[in-house]
């Protein structure tokens, strides 16, 4: 007899294969008896009937619910109830930065799996060779890594958005002039920040682009040769330089031997109270403009903008041209081919004569942009500039002048303008000249009669006049009494010329069509009340400023399109006090005006008191 055990889950072996129902058993909450394995003997000898006899009344022994009573077990788990049908699951809001839902990745590859493992049962097949692979990403540490756009938004951040010098866009044209120049390329803490070039050797580059594209010379022999020699050993921060800027002495300390016999140049004692015992004379160790240009050409290749500056002083030296030589020898400056822009600051002692201009303007054939600024007004200052702009060259696209920047009221024309009167026309000479610019910027002295000249030289075809900004000092009138040429808002007869100057403005568009911004504006830094300083300007299809009848009627003649962002009536609340001045409490304590009535400045005339 062999003694065999049969599992009590599943199968019996009676020539084929048996299984037993699990759901079955399920369904009638019934338990396999505890029981793993159930003895029978069995013959070798018996027949194979007797053998199938006996399984099947086992089988039936088991399966039968009374065959062995169990105590039932614990209810199932009801089912998961399914979802509504209704359900909508919530949208992504629009402040989301990707409103639609990203898919997953849906190609699921073991990591594991060998390069050749492509097929989904292959992948779920662990080698057992093949040693487990962790794919670990390698994190930025260091600043180095970083973009380039990083690094330049760091130092943007440091010192400040770098100007172009190829787009006078960059600058707001017209309101660019020198002074926004002189600061538009160069940082005043750039000494400190130095150091910074020693974070790492990107920086090193990045810094000294910001340090070196713009500097500062002096114009002499001994600043000069400094300058050479350092560049010389240093060739590679040329190409950094964008912006020359020149400054030639007006006066230097007359050096005094402290004992008898010294000859060492001893500097004079300095006290808190200020310089003792020192005396000054003319500077003698002055470079000439040939050596400056000289040093910018074989220097600095990249160069863009170059400011000459002569200083101011009275009877301030005229910065000399070239060597003492022969007088039937003409010579000129070394050319400088990359030079865009040149900035002139007190100009008299640079240019005094259209052969001044000449000379320069042969140096620089692809000059652009030239800014000229006189430190004092003078009538030599006009006369000496109407001369050369008779011969401006056609190159020139962009012209910036300052002739009077004393942004104060007078109370009648001087005498200096006056002798300019009697020689000429100023505001014909800049007219003619400006019919063939495409930026005009200008503070000084104009009248309505720029605007005349200027539509009677301009050809409505082949103009390229784009932009026109005009800082009035005052307006020019002729048989003016010397009580009636005075300038400030609490004068009616400059008012009235004002508004004949802007009514000269709004004509002159109808052959100016390339026009797209028109600025004038009269600056008191002395006025009672700044905002109602008059001004007038058209810029993308809207117009502000001062306005009357004529005005408006103007407008919709010449540009039909234009309309004036606001329109009131009066300045304020208006008053009387005690004393019987007239009060002002403006309505535009602080916000840019838009609307000033011209009327209303006769209310003015007798003065005003601000509450």
């Amino acid at each position: 007899m062999i003694t065999l055990g049969t599992r009590d889950s599943a199968t019996f072996h009676n020539g084929d294969m048996v299984t037993a129902n699990p759901f079955e058993a399920h369904s009638q909450s019934l338990h396999l008896p505890r029981e793993h394995y159930l003895q029978r003997d069995i013959s070798i000898d018996r027949d194979e009937d007797e053998d199938e006899g006996t399984a099947t009344v086992e089988l039936t022994a088991i399966m039968t619910a009374t065959s062995t009573p169990v105590t039932p077990g614990p209810a199932s788990p009801p089912l998961e109830q399914p979802k509504p049908n209704d359900f909508v699951p919530p949208t992504r809001p629009s402040s989301t930065p990707f409103p639609n839902a990203q898919q997953g990745q849906t190609d699921i590859r073991c990591l594991t799996c060998q390069p050749d493992c492509l097929s989904f049962d292959d992948c779920m097949v662990v080698s057992p060779v093949s040693p487990l692979v962790v794919v670990e990403q390698t994190p930025i540490l260091t600043l180095a890594q970083l973009p380039a756009e990083i690094h330049e938004c760091i130092l943007d951040h440091i010192f400040g958005y770098r100007v172009s010098t190829t787009s006078p866009s960059s600058l707001k044209i017209p309101s660019v002039n020198a002074r926004s120049w002189s600061t538009a390329l160069r940082h005043s803490r750039r000494k400190e920040l130095s150091n910074l070039a020693l974070v790492c050797p990107l920086w090193r580059d990045l810094i000294q682009q910001r340090l070196y594209r713009h500097i500062k010379l002096k114009a002499t022999v001994h600043c000069s040769n400094d300058v050479m020699a350092f560049f010389v050993s240093h060739p590679h921060l040329r190409t950094y330089v964008k912006h020359i800027e020149i400054w030639f002495p007006v006066f230097q300390p007359k050096f005094h031997p402290t004992t008898p016999g010294d000859t060492s140049l001893a500097l004079p004692t300095v006290s808190p109270e200020g310089i003792a015992s020192a005396t000054y004379a003319l500077p003698t160790d002055n470079s000439t403009l040939e050596e400056i240009f000289y040093l910018a050409s074989m220097q600095f290749p990249e160069a863009r903008v170059m400011t000459l500056e002569g200083g101011e002083r009275k009877k301030a030296p005229r910065v000399k041209f070239n060597f003492a030589g022969p007088s039937w020898v003409a010579r000129g400056l070394p050319e400088i081919s990359s030079i865009r822009t040149l900035i002139v600051k007190g100009q008299w002692n640079i240019i005094r004569q259209p052969k001044d201009w000449e000379v320069i303007s042969r140096a620089l054939p692809n000059l652009e942009e030239w800014h000229g600024t006189y430190a004092k007004p003078k009538s030599k200052s006009y006369l000496s500039m109407a001369s050369t702009l008779e011969c401006l060259d056609p190159k020139i696209t962009s012209l910036n002048l300052c002739l009077e920047c004393d942004y104060r009221r007078e109370m009648a024309c001087p005498p200096y303008y006056l002798k300019v009167c009697e020689q000429l026309h100023w505001c014909e000479k800049m007219a003619k000249a400006a019919s063939n610019l495409e930026h005009l910027s200008y503070t000084g002295r104009v009248c309505h009669g720029f605007f005349d000249m200027l539509a009677k030289y301009s050809d409505p075809r082949t103009t390229r006049l784009k932009t026109i900004d005009l800082t009035v000092k005052n307006c020019c009138r002729q048989n003016a009494q010397w009580n009636e040429s005075g300038s400030g808002i609490t004068d009616m007869h400059f008012i009235a010329a004002f508004e004949q100057l802007v009514l000269g403005g709004i004509r002159a568009l109808e052959r100016l069509k390339s026009v797209e911004l028109l600025r004038i504006r009269y600056v008191d830094l002395d006025s009672p009340v700044p905002p109602l300083n008059p001004y007038f300007m058209i810029r993308d299809g809207w117009c502000s400023g001062v306005w009357s009848d004529e005005i408006v009627a103007e407008i919709n003649r010449i540009r039909p399109d234009i309309r004036f962002e606001e329109m009131v009536e009066s300045f304020g609340e208006v008053g009387y006090n005690k004393e019987g001045r007239l009060v002002i409490n403006p309505d535009f304590p602080k916000s840019r005006v838009l609307s000033l009535k011209l009327a209303n400045y006769a209310m003015l005339s007798s003065g005003v008191a601000i509450m």
